[in-house]
């Protein structure tokens, strides 16, 4: 394509030429020039046509330094103000110096406006994406004889990982419920308790937040008036996620036949809350519990406070956060941290730093998980083994209940030394904490398969810890009868293999 010029005008342009051959230096648009171009201003009437532009594209090739040049050019005596070519191709330009042409300041304009001016035109990298170096498909270095083949293969590798996501998700799943179908038999027996038993008192509000309820489990009444009876506040676990406080209807069924009061408390789960929503939840339905429980024969002297899984980090998260709060005169509480008489953590987390590339393998996944906890930002926050080590926080720590944390050695959706070096923290900032492991045990195996058979080690741990002192209950302990067996032994062997968790 060729402009025509009238007489006069192309006399001038002709007489300014050494050569006769045209100053054409515009390169590839798929590659850059090699060295930055003068910022002199231009002798020549710039280019303003779109025929203009796409014809000095077509006649460019990868091989532009082959190209006669004029004498014009060798000699620098012919510059011109340069600027970028509109993306008209996702291609990187890497290498190189990016691809440019004189233009019109209403054809800039234009382009700039379908960007919605997010970029200006002299952006070296048309190609970038979010994440810091990722780029566009097929978007590689166009001088490479593999950068098609590079980017194919990364982004096959890609797709992989999504399919693979999918079909752990998708595997997941069916595990879980073959896992519930296994245990159904128990599971069966428990709902019949836990929606029959007049020993069951269910969702009681102790909020005005949805889901803001709890279930009391009551002692069976022998006739006998032996006093206020102690209490366990109870939080249950479910990836932050499936959270519900029917989850610890076993562990009520079981407590409440050795005059233990069980309150189980509720809290929202995500995606409708985050985990500081989840912690206000626990600290109100344990305020509730510390102020009310005596209308229903608790002892609000000996209150222990207890999570399981996900429920574990929540509780200590509101235990740690209370104590913090008292510590500060100047903030109000509706309950005391010097009300529990301990902590109980089952299978939980205590460091999100280290918790969160270890679930990333088996769910929630990273990503879900940042959502769930509020941000990247507030993982030291609701971390309690990073948040009791802040010197700030010393006088808060020594307020800190006694600490007993409970894991299975073979726990792979929390492993075991997340409790150990909380453990060994608490220790060392001089809390009194203490750490009882169960040899093989799974995730589930401490909380749902060993009750089930009716041989539960940490119940009778906790058994004797709570009564400790008290010679009348543990007599009755002594007497009572053996925990009888809810599915059979074949079926549980089978669950603890396929379980999820």
């Amino acid at each position: 394509m060729h402009k025509s010029f009238n007489k006069p005008t192309r006399l001038l342009y002709l007489s300014k030429m050494q050569s006769h051959i045209l100053p054409i230096s515009i390169s590839n648009p798929f590659l850059s020039n090699r060295s930055p171009p003068s910022s002199s201003s231009s002798s020549i009437t710039p280019l303003s046509s779109a025929a203009a532009q796409a014809g000095a594209v077509f006649i460019n090739s990868h091989d532009h330094d082959d190209l006669p040049h004029s004498s014009i050019e060798d000699q620098k005596k012919l510059d011109t103000e340069p600027l970028i070519l509109p993306r008209v191709s996702s291609h990187d330009s890497i290498g190189s110096t990016t691809t440019r042409l004189p233009s019109t300041s209403g054809s800039s304009a234009y382009f700039q406006k379908r960007r919605g001016g997010s970029r200006t035109a002299s952006e070296p990298n048309l190609s970038d994406l979010r994440g810091g170096g990722r780029r566009r498909f097929f978007c590689h270095n166009a001088g490479r004889a593999d950068g098609d083949g590079f980017s194919i293969a990364r982004f096959g590798s890609k797709v992989l990982g999504y399919v693979g996501s999918g079909y752990r998700l998708m595997t997941g799943f069916l595990a879980l419920q073959c896992y519930a179908i296994l245990i159904m038999p128990g599971v069966l027996q428990v709902a019949y308790y836990y929606y029959f038993s007049r020993q069951v008192r269910r969702d009681i509000v102790f909020g005005d937040q949805p889901r803001n309820k709890l279930d009391i489990y009551l002692p069976k009444d022998d006739g006998k008036n032996d006093g206020p009876k102690p209490v366990i506040a109870f939080i249950t676990g479910g990836a932050w996620v499936i959270g519900y406080k029917a989850w610890g209807s076993l562990l009520g069924l079981h407590l409440s036949g050795t005059d233990v009061i069980v309150a189980c408390i509720d809290y929202r789960n995500f995606p409708k809350a985050t985990i500081s929503d989840m912690v206000e939840d626990a600290s109100r339905g344990i305020s509730f519990v510390c102020n009310n429980i005596s209308e229903y024969g608790g002892d609000p002297n000996r209150i222990y406070l207890m999570g399981q899984s996900a429920g574990a980090h929540i509780a200590a998260c509101a235990l740690v956060d209370q104590a913090i709060k008292e510590s500060d005169a100047t903030q109000s509480t509706t309950w005391s941290v010097s009300q529990l008489k301990a902590y109980f953590g089952l299978s939980g987390g205590y460091n999100l730093f280290k918790l969160a590339d270890h679930l990333n393998t088996r769910g929630p996944y990273q990503s879900v998980f940042m959502s769930i906890m509020g941000g990247e930002e507030s993982l030291s926050r609701y971390s309690p083994e990073i948040v009791v080590q802040d010197p700030n926080n010393k006088n808060a720590v020594s307020l800190l209940p006694p600490i007993i944390l409970f894991h299975g050695t073979e726990d792979y959706s929390i492993p075991a030394d997340c409790s150990k070096t909380f453990v060994d923290t608490l220790q060392r900032l001089g809390v009194k904490a203490d750490l009882k492991l169960y040899k093989g045990k799974t995730h589930t195996d401490v909380f749902v398969q060993d009750p089930m058979r009716g041989d539960d080690e940490l119940f009778d741990d906790l058994v004797a810890i709570v009564h400790e002192g008290d010679e009348e209950a543990q007599r009755k302990q002594v007497k009572a009868p053996h925990r009888r067996r809810l599915v059979p032994e074949f079926m549980l062997k089978l669950a603890a293999k396929i379980s999820p968790f």
